[in-house]
């Protein structure tokens, strides 16, 4: 009996003394040393540490990056524990990231992101300095994120290999405790915008942060601790780790850096989709192609497998290999399976790569979408970690439970969202009139007001947010006044594509002139002449323009206040310019003239006289078909003296409040690579200026793209097909508008391509009446008055003049009441049972037959049906005798071929005298500088009779059907 009291009385006694040394010295004093290490360079970020400083230097080494939130010593919690013991015993020399505690860091709080990926930078090239070799690059949790931004910071450069731990790409796919991802990422923008960026989160707050995503694990590693108490030779090993996780390991989370990681990689989700700064350099995964090593812990709550195995979408160009471990989030670096199967993993990676990856990979691991190797079993824990595995499924079993519960209430939200975002939208559009103050200027004011620090504009890798772009418009306006610019003026401005172009512009808009944008390489001093211009502004390639004698001002390019070349800028800095006094900023209204553009070929221009209340239709219209936000980037590849570029891109960015990514083309070598790197998700186009990206090889950054919508107007069926195909699951909206006037349809039901769609809320009032095609008159009734088209009949689309539109075509009068004013569009349309409205042709492409007249664009829109077909356009051409023909010439794509069989079956749908009498193939379709095919050059050519090299067919009288226009078939037709 004594024997057991003893033994009860000797546990209690080693339970009280060992909790009064936890409670004085915060754990169990181990007496272990941590692993030796000197400090080999240092800045205000960071201090470079290299361990075992006196041992012999191995050939092999690797660079380790920890955490915001746990101190450097992750990687060397215990003896037992030790991430660099660990690799130094298997021939690896670590090196390590040290960012010590902000806390205690002189400015350390203040740190933002940009700090921290520039610092892990500077280290790889101190490392690279001192060992003669790229450098093998491995981080835990935000560590590895900070490896991946690196990488793409410097675009791989002496980046020998990436290993992560645990470290997320989507971070949608890593919230926790089953939150919907619109509460979440709400809530994050919220706070990062509203409180991070003044404060930082202490290293406390971070710790219980954590303990609370999985508060059972937490409460029973306490337990086992107490229930333990006595046995200080059973806690002893596990002091050191148990004594980081729970308290010694945790330190102070810049606010800064914490508010630009939520609100980049977890509002916007850049990391998956690309276009995220660090400083003002824009970055994507996409630019690395480093082999990459991941380590997925299937128990990670706080990093799951579906957060981090992304990086395969995230960056298409180098081999991917993963390590699944059945591990929690903290068991992947630090534990007994961590120091048994991880490090010694790395070890073998770096080897690996190392030697030029000759051989077979380590065998734990497997290549990422390898159609050949079979994916890695986990590798299972350590007996001693199966307990937390068993906790870490339960809590995972609970939050896919939530998930489920939450599901109906995530679309639900995302409804509501997109339903509040456009009703504001609709409601500002329905009220735009002629006297609503509304400006491209107004509309940067008030997203420089609602968010100056987001990135409004990204041109050759470098990022301006809307307070800068505000500041440079301030300044350009003071220049513009000092050079006694007024308000109603009209200033041509000719300039490439930049940001400068864009700052004049709106400029301008500020100021309340009229910019009158002029074509490079047109006719300048016929534009000035239809434009009204007073004084031309340019860029200095554009400086030695002959205006006929108007003053020239040439704006020296992003050096504000510089005087280059004899040539001062028009940028003011500064308050030494007198500012007049009748200088009111953005005084433009929905019926002032805002902008002139030209449309036509450069030797017959044409004037669009585009009105502000025009562009905002344009612009909000955009923006709310586009369901644009501030996580879009819309990718203009057109200059901003086309409509597509000004009015869509510009002004729908604006209005959205997304950032503009301008380019100068469409080159689909070059594109892709800045499509990713700006995370774009529209691309703008017009015509066929998507065929040269469809008709290019595969490209790598072309997979899992983060696109959701080609944007703009006049795409032929047979490209949208293609385009909808290759790009999926990104659509295309296609917009109609009259060249002046508010006329404006949108085509966003993807069950109607081709469809001209329905009018936008606000936009000008359309109806189709009856047209008489022959006489080329409006049929008008009894009462003098035009007849409106029934569903699907064939009418002429007109459009009503608003008190805010301007035209330069008079106005059609009395067309269905006395004193009403409608427009030409020149368009002859259909509209169908749901309101759609369908393109029949143009005016002045109508084929005029012996059997009546011939629609030419539903022969082109059957056509482009055929898979065979690249692009294809109807055109009349002179017949034998009698009136024209209708033609239709084909390109066909690469290795395809055009029977008359394929003919006859899709243009079954046409009557036969709707039907093209010839159809050939041809080498390739003239178009204009903006890409819309034209017919002039190919109606010129003779058409030559079919053989093996030139498919021509005719279309048989006598059958209906097509057959080889042959030699002897031509000399009947053209004797």
């Amino acid at each position: 009996m004594k024997r057991p009291l003893r033994k009860v009385s000797g546990r209690i006694s080693a339970t009280v003394t060992n909790a009064l040394e936890v409670a004085r010295m915060g754990g169990l004093e181990t007496g272990e040393e941590p692993a030796p290490y000197a400090v080999v360079a240092h800045s205000r970020v960071y201090r470079l540490r290299r361990y075992f400083p006196t041992e012999a230097p191995l050939d092999k080494s690797v660079l380790l990056v920890p955490p915001l939130m746990l101190t450097a010593d992750v990687y060397d919690v215990s003896p037992q524990a030790s991430a660099v013991r660990t690799l130094r015993a298997h021939g690896i020399d670590p090196w390590l990231v040290d960012f010590g505690s902000p806390e205690k860091e002189p400015g350390g709080l203040e740190r933002d992101l940009a700090d921290h990926v520039v610092a892990v930078s500077e280290a790889v090239d101190k490392v690279r300095e001192v060992t003669g070799r790229d450098v093998h690059l491995a981080g835990y949790s935000q560590g590895g994120m900070f490896c991946y931004q690196t990488a793409a910071y410097r675009r791989s450069k002496g980046i020998a290999s990436l290993i992560t731990f645990g470290s997320p790409i989507d971070l949608r796919g890593a919230i926790p405790l089953g939150i919907p991802e619109n509460v979440a990422v709400k809530g994050a923008g919220f706070l990062a915008d509203n409180v991070l960026r003044k404060t930082s989160v202490p290293g406390w707050a971070t710790r219980t942060g954590f303990r609370l995503l999985d508060p059972v694990k937490s409460l029973q590693q306490r337990t086992d601790f107490l229930m333990a108490l006595h046995d200080r030779e059973a806690l002893l090993p596990r002091e050191g780790q148990r004594r980081y996780l729970m308290s010694d390991g945790w330190v102070a989370w810049p606010g800064p850096a914490l508010a630009e990681f939520m609100n980049q990689f977890l509002v916007h989700n850049r990391m998956l989709k690309g276009g995220f700064t660090i400083g003002d350099q824009l970055v994507t995964l996409a630019d690395i192609d480093s082999p990459v090593l991941t380590f997925v812990g299937e128990a990670d709550e706080i990093a799951p497998p579906d957060a981090v195995r992304p990086i395969r979408k995230a960056a298409p160009r180098p081999d991917i290999y993963e390590m699944s471990l059945l591990a929690g989030h903290f068991g992947l670096v630090v534990g007994k399976s961590a120091m048994t199967k991880t490090w010694p993993v790395v070890a073998e990676w770096i080897a690996w790569v190392s030697g030029g990856r000759e051989g077979a990979p380590p065998e734990a691991i497997s290549l990422v979408g390898s159609e050949t190797a079979e994916p890695a079993p986990p590798v299972a824990p350590a007996p001693s970690e199966r307990v937390d595995l068993v906790v870490a499924a339960g809590t995972a079993a609970a939050r896919s439970l939530v998930n489920s519960a939450a599901k109906s209430a995530r679309g639900f939200g995302r409804l509501a969202k997109v339903t509040s975002t456009q009703s504001r939208r609709l409601s500002r559009i329905r009220r735009i009139d002629e006297h609503t103050r509304l400006s491209l200027a107004l509309l940067f004011d008030e997203q420089a007001r609602r968010a100056p620090q987001n990135v409004c504009f990204l041109f050759e890798d470098r990022a301006f947010t809307y307070a800068d772009v505000k500041d440079r418009i301030d300044n350009v306006v003071k220049g513009l006044l000092n050079e006694k610019v007024r308000a109603g003026e009209h200033v041509g401005v000719l300039m490439g594509t930049r940001p400068t172009a864009l700052g004049v512009i709106a400029a301008l808009n500020r100021i309340g002139a009229v910019a009158v944008m002029l074509r490079p390489g047109g006719d300048t001093l016929l534009e000035l002449e239809l434009g009204e211009v007073v004084r031309v502004i340019t860029d200095p390639e554009h400086a030695d323009v002959d205006t006929g004698g108007r003053p020239v001002h040439s704006f020296v390019l992003d050096r504000p206040g510089e005087t280059v070349d004899d040539t001062p800028t028009l940028e003011r800095p500064g308050n030494d310019v007198r500012v007049p006094d009748w200088y009111s900023p953005n005084p433009g209204k929905g019926g002032d003239l805002a902008f002139i553009l030209f449309g036509g070929d450069y030797s017959h221009p044409r004037v669009l006289r585009i009105t502000n209340g025009r562009f905002a239709l344009s612009a909000f219209g955009m923006a709310t078909s586009a369901m644009l936000t501030n996580a879009d980037t819309v990718y203009s590849i057109n200059p901003l003296h086309h409509p597509s570029g000004l009015l869509t891109s510009v002004g729908g960015a604006a209005a959205g409040g997304a950032r503009l990514a301008m380019a100068s083309g469409l080159d689909p070598e070059t594109s892709w690579s800045e499509i990713r790197r700006y995370g774009v998700t529209i691309v703008s186009y017009t015509w066929a200026q998507l065929r040269d990206l469809v008709n290019a090889p595969p490209h790598p950054g072309e997979h899992d793209h983060s696109i959701r919508f080609f944007v703009g107007s006049g795409i032929p069926r047979s490209l949208l097909r293609r385009v909808v195909e290759r790009f999926a699951p990104a659509g295309v909206l296609d917009f109609w508008a009259t060249s002046e006037g508010e006329a404006i349809l949108a085509n966003i039901d993807a069950g109607k391509p081709g469809s001209l769609g329905r009018p936008l809320p606000g936009s000008a009032e359309v109806r189709v009446v009856r047209w008489d095609a022959e006489a080329g008159e409006i049929v008008t009734g009894p009462d003098g008055y035009a007849i409106e088209c029934g569903v699907d009949e064939v009418g002429l689309l007109l459009a009503r003049i608003g008190p805010a539109s301007a035209t330069t075509a008079p106005p059609l009068r009395n067309v269905f009441e006395r004193d009403d004013r409608w427009f030409s569009s020149d368009s002859l349309v259909r509209r169908d049972a749901d309101g759609d409205h369908w393109l029949i042709d143009l005016l002045n492409t109508l084929v005029r037959t012996n059997d009546g007249v011939v629609y030419s664009l539903p022969i082109t829109a059957a056509i482009g049906k055929l898979p065979a077909v690249d692009l294809a356009i109807t055109y009349n051409l002179p017949a034998p005798a009698g009136r024209d023909m209708a033609v239709t010439a084909v390109v066909l794509c690469e290795g395809e071929t055009l029977t008359a069989t394929d003919l006859d079956s899709a243009l079954a749908g046409l009557d036969a005298t709707s039907r093209p009498s010839l159809v050939g193939v041809v080498n390739e379709i003239p178009m204009t500088e903006f890409h819309r095919p034209i017919a002039g050059p190919l109606r010129d050519k003779a058409i030559p009779a079919s053989t093996a090299k030139r498919v021509v067919f005719y279309r048989d009288d006598s059958t209906g059907l097509y057959a080889p226009f042959t030699r002897t078939v031509r000399k009947r037709w053209f004797p």
